[in-house]
């Protein structure tokens, strides 16, 4: 936890599975409030549900927003959703901060680039798509909190990348570069708000092969999983835990000058073959 006399809030973008539902309990338990943006039909609203009580039953808020979080006017919507939460804090005498802002989208085509026999091939809409949802929407959100004055001293953006961002997977092709483009993503603001001496941070982690739905949508997700637990040091897979427990050390005063950064968050997979 910071010891920072400001009010701790983490917006979580893909805060209903995977990484992003980890760190949001992970962040609760450390003491943050939590606004939570997820896409989810019907079907999963109780699991929403689930994960905004077990946020509140630790004393926290939890703001729950269910949108596309690529989209303009709903990305402008939810800033001023936060932005008037934040206003109501301040007018009782409170100091909101945003602390976190954490980049957890897997939404995207897997489409090979050529086609193979009855698998049709990615087309421009399904490559430009996942661009803009897996690596774009990370500025435009940086851009727009910014521009609201919610990012301030102290604020860290955390985006999610993988080693899918420089290694070859079949049918990963578009994620793949859109996880490299998302890496350029975070370099590129890490300079323009260090330049400006605005106190915030952007950073990347890439953490090692996770059980997640995403995982579980790629055609060859048995081999990659097998191919995972062999060459991890640790003869295990990365879990969610392990990156929301990461997460929530990155967000404390501690790594304040660790800027830019691509950060492994895997046991040494990346690095062993």
């Amino acid at each position: 936890m910071t010891t920072d006399e400001r009010r701790p809030w983490a917006l979580i973008l893909g805060a209903s599975s995977g990484m992003g539902e980890a760190t949001a309990g992970a962040l609760a338990a450390a003491g943050y409030d939590i606004c939570g943006v997820h896409l989810d039909p019907r079907s999963r609203r109780a699991h929403v549900d689930e994960i905004a009580e077990r946020i509140r039953a630790l004393g926290r808020t939890a703001l729950f927003l269910n949108m596309n979080a690529a989209d303009d006017a709903r990305r402008s919507s939810a800033i001023a959703t936060l932005a008037d939460r934040f206003a109501e804090i301040r007018a009782e005498g409170g100091r909101p901060h945003l602390r976190v802002v954490l980049h957890s989208l897997a939404f995207g085509s897997l489409a090979p680039y050529i086609a193979d026999s009855g698998s049709p091939a990615i087309d421009r809409r399904k490559m430009e798509m996942t661009a803009d949802v897996m690596a774009h929407s990370l500025v435009y959100w940086a851009q727009d909190l910014f521009a609201a004055g919610l990012l301030e001293d102290g604020s860290r953006i955390i985006a999610m990348t993988s080693e899918g961002s420089s290694l070859v997977v079949p049918t990963y092709g578009a994620v793949s570069a859109a996880k490299a483009a998302l890496e350029s993503h975070v370099r590129q603001l890490a300079l323009e708000f260090g330049h400006r001496r605005t106190g915030i941070t952007v950073n990347a982690i890439q953490a090692g092969v996770t059980m997640t739905p995403a995982l579980m949508k790629v055609p060859v997700h048995d081999q990659i999983i097998e191919m995972s637990r062999r060459r991890n040091p640790s003869g295990r897979m990365t879990t969610t835990e392990d990156v929301a427990r990461a997460i929530v050390g990155l967000a404390s005063d501690a790594f304040g000058f660790v800027n830019g950064a691509v950060i492994p968050v895997d046991g040494g997979e990346a690095i062993t073959h």
